[in-house]
Order: C-alpha cells, then sequence, then structure tokens
C-alpha cells in the first residue's frame, strides 16, 4: 500500500481525487444531491399517496383501514424489491464501477414512477389496477435500492478524508429533499385542487415528474467521473494481470467474509429507517384519522420540520468528523430517539399544530444525529472491493423489516390497541436493535476506503 494511506488518525491521503479543496467535490456533490433527490422523491410521493388516496383509487373497500392498509402493502412491495437492487448494484459496481449501476437506477426508477402516474384505476380497468401497481412499485424498488450505494461512494470516496462524515450526509439529504418537495406537491395540489379533482386526476401529476430522472442520469453517465477508489482498484487488476481487488463475485466475497458487517449495518439502519417512515408517512394517516387534523395541516408540519433535516443532518456529519467516533454519536442518537418515542405521540395527540410541529421538529433532529453519519460509518466497514456490495445489502435488508414495514406495523397496531403507546413501543424495540448492532461495530473512523479485502 502506498505509504500516504490514512489508516486512523494518521496523515491525509494525497491522492489527487481526495485531496482537500478538490474543485470536483462541488459539482460532486451537486449532482449526487439533485440525482438522489429526485430518487427519493419519486420513491416517497408513493407512500404519501398511500396514506391519502390510493387506497379507494386501487383497492376500494367498504372498510377504510383494510383500503390503508393495502395501499401500505404495496407500498412495502418496493422495498422487498430494494435487497435485490441493491445486489444487483453492489455486483456490478464492485466490478465495473460505482456509476453505471446509479445511472441504471435512476432511468429504471423514473420509467416506473412516470408508469404509476398515467395507470388506470381500479374503477377502470378492475382488478389489473392493483396488480399493476405492485409491478411497478416492484420496479420503483430496484431502482432505489440499486441508487444509495452508488451516490453515497460517489461522495464518500471522493471526499477528503477529513470531510468524509460531512459529504457522506449530503447524500442522505437527497432523501429529505425529496420526501419535502413530495409533500409540498401534495400540499399544494390539495389547497388549489378540491377534494373531487384531487382524488380524479391531481395526485397523479407528481409521478408523471419521473422522466426527469431519465435526464439526470444522462448527465451523470456524461459528465460526472467514477471514484478514484475504484480507478486504483481498476488499475491494480490491470498491473497484476489477474482479478485481485476487482473479483469476479464480490457480492459472494462479500457474503462469506464479511456478513457480520452486513447484519451489523442492517441493524444499525433499523431505527433510522423505521423512525423516518414513521415520521414522513405513518404520521400522515394516523394524524388525519386518529387525531383529526387536516391533511393540509399535517403536511405542513411534516414538511417544515422534515426540511430542518437539510441542515441537522450536514451538521451531525460534519460533528462525526470532528468527534473521532461515529459509532458515540450513532448510539447518542439511537438512546434519545427510544427515549423520546413517547412523548413524541404525545405532542401529536394534542392535535395543536404548534405542538405536532415541536413534537415530530424533535423527532427529525435526533433521527439526522444518526442519519447524517450513516452513509459514511456504513462505507468504512467495507474495504473497498466489497464496499459496494457490503453497504447495500446491508442497508437495503433493513428497508425491507424497518422501512417499507413500518407505516403497515403503525397502522395495524393502532388498529389492534386503539392507543398509540404501542407505536411507541415499536420505535423503542427498533431502537433496542440497532443500539446492539451499533455497540458491536469495531470502531473504523478515518478507515483507508482504498484497502482491499486481499490487504
Amino acid at each position: 500500500m502506498p505509504a500516504e494511506h490514512v489508516s486512523g488518525e494518521g496523515p491525509l491521503d494525497t491522492r489527487p481525487g481526495e485531496r482537500p479543496g478538490n474543485p470536483r467535490m462541488g459539482r460532486l456533490a451537486a449532482a449526487a444531491v439533485f440525482a438522489t433527490t429526485l430518487e427519493w422523491f419519486d420513491f416517497l410521493i408513493y407512500a404519501t399517496a398511500a396514506a391519502l388516496v390510493l387506497g379507494p383509487q386501487f383497492f376500494p373497500s367498504a372498510n377504510p383501514v383494510a383500503g390503508t392498509l393495502a395501499s401500505f402493502a404495496t407500498f412495502a412491495v418496493g422495498f422487498v424489491a430494494r435487497p435485490l437492487g441493491g445486489i444487483i448494484a453492489g455486483n456490478v459496481g464492485d466490478r465495473f464501477g460505482r456509476k453505471p449501476p446509479l445511472v441504471a437506477a435512476m432511468l429504471v426508477m423514473g420509467v416506473a414512477t412516470f408508469t404509476i402516474g398515467v395507470l388506470p384505476g381500479y374503477a377502470t380497468i378492475g382488478v389489473w389496477a392493483p396488480i399493476l401497481l405492485v409491478v411497478a412499485r416492484l420496479v420503483q424498488g430496484l431502482g432505489v435500492g440499486a441508487q444509495w450505494g452508488g451516490a453515497a461512494l460517489l461522495l464518500t470516496e471522493h471526499a477528503p478524508v477529513e470531510r468524509r462524515g460531512y459529504y457522506g450526509s449530503l447524500v442522505q439529504t437527497g432523501a429529505i429533499f425529496g420526501a419535502v418537495a413530495g409533500n409540498m406537491f401534495f400540499l399544494v395540489l390539495t389547497t388549489v385542487l378540491t377534494d373531487e379533482q384531487f382524488t380524479s386526476w391531481g395526485w397523479r401529476v407528481p409521478f408523471l415528474t419521473g422522466l426527469l430522472l431519465v435526464l439526470i442520469g444522462i448527465y451523470v453517465q456524461l459528465k460526472i467521473e467514477d471514484t478514484p477508489v475504484f480507478h486504483e482498484l481498476r488499475q491494480r487488476a490491470a498491473d497484476s494481470r489477474q482479478e485481485a481487488g476487482l473479483r469476479k463475485a464480490p457480492l459472494v466475497e462479500a457474503v462469506r467474509r464479511y456478513w457480520r458487517e452486513i447484519l451489523q449495518a442492517a441493524g444499525a439502519f433499523f431505527v433510522v429507517n423505521a423512525t423516518f417512515y414513521i415520521l414522513i408517512s405513518g404520521m400522515l394517516d394516523y394524524a388525519t384519522k386518529t387525531v383529526g387534523m387536516s391533511r393540509g395541516q399535517i403536511l405542513l408540519c411534516v414538511m417544515a420540520a422534515g426540511l430542518t433535516q437539510v441542515v441537522t443532518m450536514p451538521f451531525f456529519g460534519a460533528l462525526s468528523d470532528r468527534m473521532g467516533s461515529r459509532k458515540k454519536l450513532y448510539l447518542t442518537g439511537t438512546v434519545l430517539m427510544a427515549a423520546f418515542a413517547f412523548p413524541l405521540f404525545w405532542l401529536v395527540n394534542t392535535g395543536s399544530v404548534v405542538l405536532v410541529f415541536l413534537g415530530l421538529l424533535i423527532g427529525f433532529t435526533i433521527h439526522a444525529t444518526m442519519y447524517g453519519p450513516q452513509a459514511t460509518l456504513c462505507a468504512e466497514m467495507f474495504p473497498a472491493d466489497v464496499r459496494y456490495s457490503g453497504a447495500s445489502l446491508g442497508y437495503q435488508f433493513a428497508s425491507v423489516f424497518a422501512g417499507g414495514l413500518a407505516p403497515f406495523i403503525m397502522t395495524a397496531l393502532l388498529a389492534a390497541t386503539g392507543s398509540s403507546w404501542s407505536l411507541s413501543l415499536y420505535i423503542i424495540a427498533a431502537a433496542v436493535v440497532t443500539f446492539v448492532a451499533v455497540a458491536t461495530i469495531k470502531e473504523r473512523f478515518r478507515r483507508d476506503l482504498y484497502e482491499t479485502s486481499s490487504g
């Protein structure tokens, strides 16, 4: 290994791709955040639509709870496909570069989202409507499952080592920008349209913007370089005339040698994913149907509180660069989230816009203490030649059980118990899983990202 590699608190890596002040980082960060924003906008507008309108459109039922559960079930279907998207993208990303699967993910997501926007409802084509909706949602899941690893590594592997946490957090802000933009879109539509217009055609408008991702994918393909880490992996393979560091089956290598790290990464994401989807999706249904708030009120609260993460996530990402341990910050956030599980719903149950916003604001801020450093913590857990596969597997498997099922579990628990205490216990249980997983992760702060599994 070259002498200038970083190890622990040692000297900064001086490769061209990671020099402090690299002028390309601004362009890379802007492209990654914009692409991630659109990707998550496309994926998360489904969450809002599921809470507000998809039930009666595609799953007509005399029981409103059954219709909501069905729409949230199709929301969860997208998460079931995410690990497959992560597996495919991880294998491609570790063999051929971080950029190709990222571009493919954007193209796939854009087409699937547009398809949902033009899909006829149950009243028009009967049972084919929910079937085709599930298919489109599965394709969306493949796209977003492939996207996160590529965007996260595009920034963390380009970033100066002393600012790795900060740049990694910018990838996470894309999810917030996407969620807020989606809620804003629906807020405007529910304000300017009548209920009849919104349920008839207005909800489709956000989905039609999916084609923008196709254009962004073309831009990334033409203008953005792959990461310096992958360039060195490819050069090593060429120099040695073998597949050293560029294995034929990086997925197999990741599972065989780093299964503990994959499980730890999945556990680390558990409470982060669960609370995120409770806050941005499940809370919409809860506040309108249980608390009695209007759609406009709760959309505005979620949007305004969520938007603060655009500031808090980079702050906590940068803080993780200075603390000397991303684990400590992550564990602190996990404990705080468990402690706030009951107060969150006490505030929301008041129905007061001010108190509901306060509850969501605190919840999103605590969430940012984990979500900010998450991408960098995960990237530092795996060596370069299996990083895309390992990070994607951990993140996407957690998303199935924690993220995708969270609104469904939230609705089911509320229907079974009739009280929010069960929802608070659900958050606490998820926090326990995450605390155990993160506490067992080996400290790898400022790990040399060029290191491979072969040493």
